[in-house]
């Protein structure tokens, strides 16, 4: 069975095509990045996947069931947990209670969720700033925070929309080696980066979108090697290093 499955996926806002026909699987425990220019339709195919939006044309499929008409709840309950762009915190509750927020979509039990909070917290390292208010955190402890949450819904399904984008070299190298330890979990990932160099260090393979539609599926050398995907993306002065 696969894992997830979008097929013929199409978005439309008004005149503008967002996501034309697009398809892809997702592995179990594999690291699946998504890569394109901005305004390629990313974020949209991340919506359409949560149930923030709903296609006009395709489907989508989670370990076998179609989820493509489900609220964003729903597909919570269902195991797929992602984060935004701009944090989604709550700025006047501290960071544990964010995170119980999350827990509390499966565990009704307080006591429980506090618990499950908090072992979140330890395994992100953010422990230590459990009671600080989410909107006095660091760029970098709030983007782990997203994370932080997303994992308290216990997901199988995990979509990282630009977690690494706007931190410093070393809070990049930190969230790599976090990103690891959550796939060294049994979690799947799906994620957006423009921090070229990370999101080909992490991922197993690439698709790379472009004006809504999917120009590249493969694994990193293959795409990067894509004179395709250079004209779009990369620009011919790109290197791994």
């Amino acid at each position: 069975m696969v894992f997830l499955e979008v097929n013929r996926l199409k978005k439309s806002f008004g005149g503008l095509t967002a996501v034309n026909h697009v398809d892809f699987v997702v592995n179990p425990r594999e690291i699946l990045g998504l890569i394109g220019p901005n305004g390629a339709g990313k974020t949209t195919i991340f919506n359409l996947i949560t149930g923030f939006l709903t296609p006009d044309e395709g489907e989508i499929s989670f370990k076998g069931e179609k989820i493509h008409h489900l609220a964003p709840h729903e597909t919570s309950r269902k195991g797929i947990a992602r984060t935004f762009q701009l944090a989604q915190s709550f700025p006047r509750m501290s960071a544990l209670d964010n995170v119980m927020v999350g827990a509390l979509m499966r565990e009704r039990n307080v006591k429980k969720a506090r618990e499950l909070a908090v072992g979140i917290l330890e395994f992100i390292e953010l422990i230590d700033e459990k009671d600080r208010i989410a909107e006095s955190l660091t760029v970098g402890d709030l983007k782990m925070l997203e994370i932080a949450k997303a994992l308290a819904t216990q997901p199988s399904l995990l979509l990282l929309d630009e977690v690494i984008g706007g931190l410093n070299p070393k809070e990049i190298e930190d969230a790599m080696r976090m990103i690891r330890k959550i796939r060294e979990k049994g979690i799947t990932i799906l994620m957006v980066e423009h921090i070229m160099h990370a999101i080909m260090s992490l991922s197993d393979r690439i698709i790379v979108i472009h004006h809504g539609e999917k120009i590249a599926d493969g694994r990193p050398h293959e795409v990067t090697g894509n004179q395709q995907v250079i004209e779009a993306y990369l620009g011919e002065d790109f290197l791994i290093t």
